[in-house]
């Protein structure tokens, strides 16, 4: 059975997600005399549940204004703390951060594109760099001359900093595993965007490279908006600039003790 390749390979999402599909198709069928029954409906058990993870965020303006504080006060390496602070403006996944390329980037046109094979739903993706974003990467002491990777390993340039970097740069600044994580930066940007009111729900999460479940709603969100996401992204980068220098102390400032480094 088709589903079950898909299941083999451990993609348990696409398979839920295939089968989805083909249910709705029936129904389609169903309602046009096309089809009798659904036969996806036998399905329904047969397929392994994909797990959620949750990872933990912050989501508060206060609790994301203390951390963007605590990350411009990080000590560590300078490529460390560039990948640390970019991180929250561009918000994607931390593998595709960690993978980030140097010709990946159109500075002329502030644009960033992560190619489809290094994207979770295998499409390119575009993200809108913001002033804020494009002046952190201008910092960074190499360039390609140096590394293919913006962010590469200490101990090897023809490879990116580990999986675990960022997560260890988060706890030296005293952020415990429950309470913040590299992916975190993405649920603290969906929520604090989507309550701002501002922007439309599905340029945020087009901008989040989310894709729409429903095969219906999908037919009509095809659209990129990239125009909003344009302005959405310069915003946001203004908005954590103004957090960070909320009066607040942040968690160095107070004397909280940093993990040991990792």
């Amino acid at each position: 059975m088709a589903l079950k390749r898909i299941e083999r390979t451990k993609k348990y999402y696409t398979a839920c997600s295939v089968r989805a599909t083909c249910s709705q198709v029936f129904r389609f069928g169903i309602a046009t005399a096309r089809a009798e029954r659904d036969v996806c409906a036998d399905l329904r058990g047969a397929l392994v549940t994909p797990k959620v993870v949750h990872r933990a965020a912050i989501t508060t303006p206060k609790g994301a204004g203390a951390l963007m504080r605590s990350i411009e006060g990080y000590e560590g390496h300078p490529n460390v703390r560039a990948a640390l602070r970019l991180l929250p403006h561009v918000f994607v996944r931390p593998g595709e951060l960690r993978h980030a390329e140097w010709k990946e980037f159109d500075f002329e046109r502030a644009v960033w594109t992560i190619p489809d094979h290094k994207m979770k739903m295998g499409r390119a993706h575009a993200i809108p760099l913001s002033r804020q974003a494009i002046e952190i990467i201008a910092e960074l002491e190499t360039d390609e001359s140096d590394s293919p990777y913006l962010f590469h390993s200490l101990r090897a340039a023809n490879r990116p900093i580990s999986d675990n970097t960022i997560n260890a740069a988060l706890r030296r600044l005293g952020y415990a595993q429950d309470e913040m994580t590299a992916h975190g930066f993405r649920a603290m940007a969906a929520t604090l965007l989507n309550e701002m009111g501002t922007w439309n729900p599905d340029a945020i999460e087009r901008q989040l490279a989310h894709a729409e479940l429903n095969a219906v709603r999908r037919a009509y969100t095809r659209g990129q908006y990239w125009d909003e996401r344009v302005r959405m992204m310069q915003h946001w980068s203004d908005y954590l600039d103004d957090l960070r220098g909320a009066a607040a102390p942040s968690r160095r400032a107070v004397g909280l003790r940093a993990a040991p480094h990792q």
